[in-house]
Formats: structure tokens, sequence, C-alpha cells
């Protein structure tokens, strides 16, 4: 299995290209038709029996296998963010406020390229082997709901996605077991008061001082109310009311996110915030209304499934260059829907090179990714599929 890299390397080139034309032509949400389509160019090169417009604008590709019995699924997401790209590399966004800010082109050219290198390898493989190619992983409810919805998972026994990660330098990989990415809800409060003159505020409902009140006590669910042991974060991200220093609006709008990993948790922390919300707005004789929006699932990560990972990563890299368990993270992700339905991993992939200063976190304007991390991405597809092949033969000796 440690020729994966060997032969990963083979199409890094390949892969740099790839994933340079993603990077300058970005697309968002579900308008990924130009993206999808160059996806499906490349795989149909590669013979394999492809399908588009999966979940409105996805792609799965399957490569089937003589004799096999199983098959395992790889996921690469290809939407990009809607924000502006500040840096001054050569490659850099061609699109005003679409970036690819988050390594999905990344994610989409390392598939690609393990694809090819898989189509080379068909009859000596263990398992057939479903490329999911998807759109909208970044807006809620994200693409891999409607990619299930369409079958994508029809068949498959388990499912596996890599993604770039700042945090780690190239060559290394950080597996978590258990919950690895956060349940991302978010929530907007909407209170309404009594307006009037800022001078004759006892003659006005101010929903101005009754969200600060709020946001406050908000704040101290997780801090008062949350068992210590249990990992939740509440964060009031936009407070939103008035137009004039003179004016004492009628509404005033608070919005932010919940994060959490387990049901328990996500479903106390709501009803104490409407609680609160409620009870503090009606002390001031004002209204006050909580809309709750569920996120993505938490990213769930199956022990057998992260198990084998980290052997992946061993045989790749060693042990020293392998984070496990790795620390939960509480990022939000749609591959939870995934691991919702089958067995999974999601694994993350250093990409961080300070020499260079590739430092700058996802999301960030200046956000790059070290290009060497292309092969270790592609080598971890690689060794996966390759990994059946051990179990099997344990599986005849037992």
């Amino acid at each position: 299995m440690d020729d994966a890299l060997s032969r990963a390397r083979t199409v890094h080139q390949e892969m740099i290209d790839l994933r340079r034309h993603f990077h300058m032509n970005p697309e968002i949400g579900f308008d990924v038709h130009q993206t999808a389509a160059r996806v499906v160019e490349e795989l149909k090169k590669l013979g394999l029996s492809v399908r588009a417009g999966i979940g409105k604008t996805g792609v799965v590709a399957d490569l089937i296998v003589p004799n096999a019995t199983r098959t395992i699924a790889l996921r690469a997401d290809m939407d990009a963010l809607p924000m502006e790209e500040l840096s001054d590399v050569p490659y850099r966004s061609q699109i005003p406020m679409r970036a690819h800010m988050c390594g999905h082109d990344a994610h989409t050219a390392m598939l690609i390229g393990a694809a090819k290198i898989l189509s080379e390898m068909k009859d000596r493989l263990p398992v057939n082997v479903r490329f999911i190619f998807q759109p909208n992983e970044e807006v809620f409810p994200g693409g891999a709901k409607s990619m299930i919805q369409d079958g994508a998972l029809i068949g498959v026994d388990e499912i596996y996605a890599v993604h770039v990660m700042p945090t780690l330098p190239t060559s290394q990989y950080g597996i978590c077991v258990g919950h690895a990415l956060a349940q991302p809800d978010a929530f907007e409060i909407t209170i309404t008061g009594c307006g009037g003159h800022a001078a004759l505020p006892h003659k006005a409902i101010n929903p101005v001082m009754i969200a600060a009140e709020i946001a406050i006590s908000i704040q101290s669910i997780v801090a008062r109310l949350i068992d210590p042991i249990e990992t939740a974060v509440i964060t009031i991200s936009e407070i939103h009311g008035g137009d004039a220093f003179n004016v004492i609006p009628e509404t005033c709008m608070i919005s932010g996110t919940v994060r959490t990993y387990e049901k328990e948790a996500q479903e106390f922390i709501r009803k104490k915030m409407g609680e609160i919300v409620e009870g503090i707005a009606g002390m001031y004789g004002a209204k006050g209304i909580l809309k709750y929006i569920e996120g993505f699932p938490s990213t769930y990560n199956h022990k057998e499934q992260a198990i084998k990972a980290k052997e992946v990563g061993i045989s790749l890299v060693g042990e020293e260059c392998l984070d496990f368990p790795a620390q939960k993270m509480m990022y939000g992700e749609d591959f939870g829907y995934f691991t919702q339905q089958i067995k999974g991993c999601y694994i993350l992939l250093g990409c961080r090179n300070e020499k260079r200063g590739i430092t700058h976190m996802l999301h960030n304007p200046r956000f790059d990714i070290d290009e060497e991390c292309l092969v270790y991405g592609a080598a971890m597809h690689i060794g996966l599929v390759e990994s059946f092949r051990t179990l099997e033969v344990i599986s005849a000796i037992s």
C-alpha cells in the first residue's frame, strides 16, 4: 500500500492543473454546472459509468470490479464560497465574489486523480468504487441530502471523505473517532417593542435594550446550564436595530449559531433559548420570537472505519505524521448525512506550509493550499480502496 504515494505522484501535475482550473472558475451552491461538466469529462475518459444531475448537479461515477461484492464510496465537494479572494496567486479566482476558500477545488482534483489511478488498477482491486462529486456543501440544507435522495448511496457499504486542513502541515492526516464535526444550527430572534423618541424612553418599549439583555442571558446557557463535560457553543454574530441616535426603533433582530454534538444538548439549548427570549421580552411588555433552524447533523466517524483510515495513514506517512485520535471540531459539514445512512469516516488532510506562507485558515480571503497535499489526498483515497484486500485476506484466514 505504500506504493499509493508514488502512484498518486504520477498524476500530481494533472491534479495541480485541474485544481487551478477549478480555483480560477469557482461556482457556488447547486450552480456548479461547469465544474460538474468538467468532472464528467474527466471521468468519462477513464471508462467509468458516469451519471450527472444526481442531487440536482452532483456527479456519481462507478468503477465496477469483476467479482467484487462490496462497494466503497469516496466523496468530494465541488462548490466555492460567495466571497472575494484577496490573494495574489496567478490562479486566483476570475469571478467576483466567488472563491474556493475552503479547498473544494483541491478535493475535486484529488478525487479525479485517485479515480485515474484506481481505474488503471481495476482488475486488481478488491472492491467496487463509487466516486461522489457533491454540490452545495457550504449552504444548508446542503447537497448531500439531495444526492442521497437521488440514490447516491444505493449499494454502498462504506463512505470516506478527505478535507484539507491548514492547522496540519502537508503530509499529515488527522482522524477523529466518534463525533468529528458538530451540528451547525442557526437562530434568529426578533424583538418587537414600541418605537418612540429617545428622550422619552418611558413612553416606548426599547427592543435594543431588551435584545442586549437576551444576548447576555443566552451566552450564559453554556457557561451555567450545560454540564462542563459536554461540549457546546452559542455565538451571537449579529444584532440589528434602529436607524438614528434619537429614535427608539420598533424592532431589533439577533442572530447567531449553536454548535452541539449530542441531540440532548441541542434540544436543551433550544428550549432554554425559547424560555429566555419569551421571558425577558414579556417582562418588558415586548414580544420575542425565536426562529431556530436545525443545520446539518453532526459528522460521526464510525470506529471501524476510523481505525481503517488510521492504518492507511500509518502505511503512507508513518505514525509520527498521524494525529489520531484527532480533536473533534465545531465546524459543520453535510457529510454527516452520509454517515447517518452508512458507516464512514471524515479525514483531515494537512495543507499548511509555513516556509511558503501558506498558513491562512479555511474561509479566509487569503486561504491557499500547499499543492503537494494533493498527492497525499489522492494516496489516502487509493489506500482506503486497497485496504479492503487486507481485510479480505484476514477474513479468509479466519
